[in-house]
């Protein structure tokens, strides 16, 4: 046994090495912050998230406890024999702030889609026939990354010519008549259009199409025990179904508006000026389906590309992800992100160099892009510092000869 004088300088032993490591922690923490803040100035790196694998679920906008939460609560109220109160849109009635924006938001992908489409005529765009990987800029690149069923022993692409349609891909949604109706089943999934998803939140947000047809509530419904109840007759009178409908026939050839009809005049040797213009129509549609999306709900299957606009999924059996068959085909919805309606398509970046074929050797070095952006940074317009870091502008591209004395 230890004496009591031995313990003693035991424990102020113990007290000292404690002492001694928590102030060499507090000095590293210091040094650490110091030497982040001095290079907080320097160009951060990101990197580009991972491509899920067909088994993996996409991730949940809002957090999965949080989602269990609000269920309980709904559970509950629906055992309570009263009134909900809801807001717009909820309630069926429009976010009358909210309908300027759509105006926008549907005229910002006007013109972004006749600028890309100007721009591509000088810039040319590629995709593969196998993977359908897209790259922007001539000539293709060389980098092995075709990885699928039916690709070459060398991984390497077999590029074809695309158009817009590769670097803008269309999500559909169906059109819905009546936003807080019942879901499309799946024998109606035929009979009912399919539209371009964002043109049918714009609707859903106040737009109004003759050619798509949507019910306006002039009052609201209500929530009773876990059901809505809408006191409004189901076609009102106001509610001209037939109203401004276009019946020349399916060979009628539609009119321009105004508005592409001014696009029109430009110069189409400006093409500088058609790239910057659709990196603003670009950046004020992203920043208005974000603003659209935070009222008006937007589903998303959780394994598949399938996205319906609008408070439920539809009823379809038509997926065949992973697993769709314990779902009997159906969709396994769940909330939708803007890259679900927006999806970007990532390209590799060509730099400035007049070397501007890109090799597997060097892949590494290469940043990205999405390809629209890629697109009209090739015709001249400046790339805003959102993308600064997955391009890497920074990083100084080494020669062959120099790819082995790069540290």
């Amino acid at each position: 046994m230890l004496t009591e004088r031995g313990r003693t300088f035991l424990n102020l032993g113990r007290i000292f090495t404690r002492n001694l490591f928590k102030e060499a922690r507090i000095n590293a923490s210091e040094s650490k912050s110091f030497a982040c803040g001095s290079c907080s100035n320097k160009l951060d790196l990101l990197e580009l998230p991972r491509k899920p694998r067909k088994s993996e679920r996409k991730p949940w906008v809002t957090d999965i406890n949080e989602l269990k939460r609000k269920a309980r609560l709904e559970k509950q109220e629906r055992g309570m024999v009263r009134e909900v109160a809801l807001k717009p849109p909820k309630n069926g009635l429009l976010v009358k702030k909210l309908i300027p924006v759509a105006h926008d938001v549907l005229a910002a992908r006007g013109r972004l889609l006749f600028y890309a489409s100007r721009v591509a005529h000088s810039v040319s765009i590629y995709f593969c026939s196998v993977c359908g990987d897209v790259h922007v800029g001539d000539p293709p690149h060389k980098i092995r990354t075709c990885n699928v069923s039916g690709s070459q022993t060398n991984k390497e692409h077999v590029w074809e010519r695309g158009g817009v349609e590769h670097v803008l891909p269309v999500v559909e949604s169906f059109h819905l008549y009546d936003r807080l109706g019942r879901a499309v089943s799946h024998n109606e999934r035929l009979q009912v259009d399919r539209i371009p998803a964002i043109v049918e939140l714009c609707i859903q947000a106040g737009v109004d199409i003759p050619k798509y047809p949507t019910r306006r509530r002039e009052f609201p419904v209500y929530y009773v025990a876990g059901r809505l109840i809408d006191f409004e007759k189901k076609f009102p009178k106001n509610d001209s179904y037939e109203k401004d409908m276009n019946t020349s026939g399916f060979w009628a050839t539609p009119k321009r508006s105004n508005e592409v009809q001014q696009f029109s005049n430009f110069s189409f040797d400006n093409l500088k000026g058609f790239a910057e213009r659709g990196m603003e129509a670009l950046d004020k549609l992203h920043s208005g389906v974000l603003n659209l999306m935070e009222k008006y709900d937007v589903q998303a299957c959780g394994y598949c590309d399938e996205v319906q606009v609008g408070p439920k999924g539809h009823r379809a059996r038509q997926c065949q992800a992973f697993k769709h068959q314990m779902r009997d085909g159906q969709h396994a919805w769940q909330q939708a992100s803007i890259d679900d309606i927006l999806p970007p398509v990532y390209v590799w970046h060509v730099g400035d160099s007049h070397d501007r074929l890109l090799i597997d050797a060097l892949k590494r070095y290469y940043g990205k892009l999405p390809a629209v952006v890629e697109l009209f940074a090739q015709a001249g317009a400046s790339v805003g510092e959102n993308y600064q870091g997955t391009m890497r502008a920074d990083v100084t591209v080494p020669g062959l000869d120099e790819e082995n004395l790069v540290v």
